[in-house]
C-alpha cells in the first residue's frame, strides 16, 4: 500500500508544464459549458429561476453573474450579464438591501458579490456597494444591531457572552448560523471590507464557538471534542431553552476525551468547515493560529471531493463551492491529506476539476445527487459549481 500511495504521490509532484496546460483546457472547457447553459435558462427579465407566484430570489441570479464575471473572457458588456446585473438592481429596497421580501441577507449578500465584481465598469452597481455593506452590518448580531422596522427581525444587541454574538442569519429569523455568515463575510470581503474590520471580529466569535475544538471553544457543547471541524450554529433556534446547545446538520459522533471517556458530540462537517476555514483566512489569523491548524487537521484527516464529508449528498454542491472558494483563498497548490498513517500532498485543483469534469452532464449542467437544501435546481447547483470552477483558475493563474 505505502508503495502504490508514494508512487500516487511522485505522479502528482512531477506534473510537468504540458499537464499544467491541459489542465487549464479542461478546467475552461468545463466553465464554458456550464456558462452556456446557464445562458440558456435566463428569463427573459434578466433573472434566473425565477418563480410566477413569488417572492423570488435575487440571490441565484446574484450567483449566476458572479460565476460569469469571474471568468477572464466576460465583462459587463456582455448582454446576458448586463441584463442580470439590472435584475439585480431592481430589487434594491431603500434601506440599502437587495432582496424581495424574504431573506433579506441571503439575498443581499450574494447580490452584493456580484455587484462588486462589476462596480468598475457600471456606475450604478458601484453606487449600490456601500448601501448594501451598510445594511448588512445591521444584521449582525451585536453591537448596535437595528435592522429596518420592516424586516420585522427580532435582532437585538447583546453582549459578548450571548451564544448569537458575531452571527447573521436569514434576515427574517433571529438565529444566526454558519451559512449565512459565510455569505455575509464573503460579501463583505468583495466589496473591499478589511480583514481586521470590527464587524468581522465579532464574526470571528460565532466562528469559534462553531468549531468543535475544545481548546479553542468554551461552549459545552465542545468540550472533549477535538475534531477541529465547524458545525451550523450555536442554538437550534431562538427558543430560550435551546439557546448555545448547538446544531449539526451532521447529527453527532462518538469521540474519546483524553481522559479515555467517550462522549457523544456534534458532528463537523465539510461545506460548514470550508466556509469556517475560509473565513478565518479573511479576518486575517496567522496561519500558526490554533483555531487554524485544528480547521486544517479536520481538512486532512476528512479530505475527499466525493461528498460533503461528515453528511453525504446532502449540501453537496454548497461544500463544492465553498471547497473551491476556500482552498483559493489559502493561496497554496497542494493540501496534506492524511490517508492511514501516511500524509500525502494532493492538487486540489486537479482534483476538483477532475470531480466536475465527472459531474457534467451533455447540456453542460451538473448532475442533480441530492433535492435538500434546495439542490435539485440545475441553475443553483451548476453556479455553485461554476464559481468554485472559477476559483480554480484563478488560482491556476497565479501558478504561473
Amino acid at each position: 500500500m505505502k508503495r502504490i500511495l508514494s508512487a500516487a504521490l511522485a505522479s502528482v509532484l512531477c506534473l510537468g508544464a504540458s499537464a499544467q496546460d491541459s489542465l487549464d483546457e479542461r478546467a475552461e472547457r468545463v466553465a464554458d459549458r456550464a456558462i452556456e447553459f446557464l445562458r440558456t435558462q435566463q428569463h427573459e427579465s434578466g433573472g434566473w429561476a425565477l418563480r410566477d407566484e413569488g417572492p423570488n430570489f435575487p440571490a441565484i441570479t446574484g450567483l449566476v453573474i458572479t460565476g460569469m464575471l469571474l471568468d477572464p473572457e466576460i465583462n459587463t458588456g456582455d448582454e446576458d450579464v448586463a441584463a442580470g446585473l439590472g435584475y439585480i438592481l431592481s430589487h434594491r429596497q431603500d434601506d440599502g438591501g437587495i432582496y424581495d421580501r424574504v431573506l433579506a441577507s441571503y439575498n443581499t449578500a450574494i447580490c452584493l458579490s456580484a455587484l462588486a465584481l462589476a462596480r468598475d465598469e457600471l456606475p450604478e452597481a458601484e453606487q449600490s456597494v456601500e448601501p448594501a455593506v451598510a445594511f448588512l452590518r445591521e444584521l449582525q448580531w451585536g453591537g448596535s444591531a437595528s435592522p429596518p422596522a420592516a424586516l420585522q427581525d427580532e435582532v437585538q444587541p447583546v453582549a459578548r457572552e450571548h451564544p448569537f454574538f458575531g452571527g447573521v442569519g436569514y434576515g427574517n429569523s433571529s438565529r444566526p448560523d454558519n451559512s449565512n455568515l459565510n455569505f455575509w463575510l464573503q460579501a463583505l470581503q468583495d466589496a473591499g471590507v478589511p480583514g481586521d474590520d470590527p464587524a468581522v471580529q465579532r464574526a470571528l466569535v460565532f466562528l469559534e464557538r462553531t468549531q468543535m475544538n475544545e481548546a479553542t471553544n468554551p461552549m459545552p457543547y465542545a468540550d472533549g471534542s477535538s475534531q477541529g471541524g465547524f458545525i451550523y450554529a450555536t442554538s437550534p433556534s431562538s427558543d430560550e431553552n435551546e439557546l448555545g446547545i448547538g446544531e449539526s446538520k451532521a447529527g453527532t459522533i462518538t469521540e474519546t476525551t483524553t481522559s479515555g471517556d467517550e462522549v457523544s458530540r456534534l458532528r463537523a462537517y465539510g461545506s460548514m468547515t470550508y466556509a469556517g476555514f475560509k473565513s478565518y483566512v479573511f479576518a486575517e489569523l496567522e496561519r500558526s493560529d490554533p483555531r487554524v491548524i485544528a480547521a486544517r487537521k479536520w481538512i486532512a484527516q476528512n479530505y475527499t471531493l466525493e461528498e460533503n464529508p461528515g453528511i453525504g449528498t446532502e449540501g453537496y454542491y454548497y461544500f463544492i463551492l465553498v471547497f473551491g472558494r476556500a482552498m483559493n483563498e489559502w493561496g497554496e497548490k497542494y493540501i496534506d491529506v492524511q490517508v492511514e498513517d501516511m500524509m500525502l500532498r494532493r492538487d486540489w485543483v486537479e482534483d476538483l476539476v477532475t470531480q466536475l469534469e465527472s459531474l457534467q452532464q451533455p447540456d453542460g449542467s451538473f448532475k442533480i445527487v441530492d433535492d435538500r437544501w434546495m439542490e435539485a435546481d440545475p441553475v443553483l447547483v451548476t453556479s455553485y459549481s461554476l464559481i468554485s470552477l472559477q476559483n480554480a483558475r484563478e488560482a491556476l493563474r497565479s501558478r504561473q
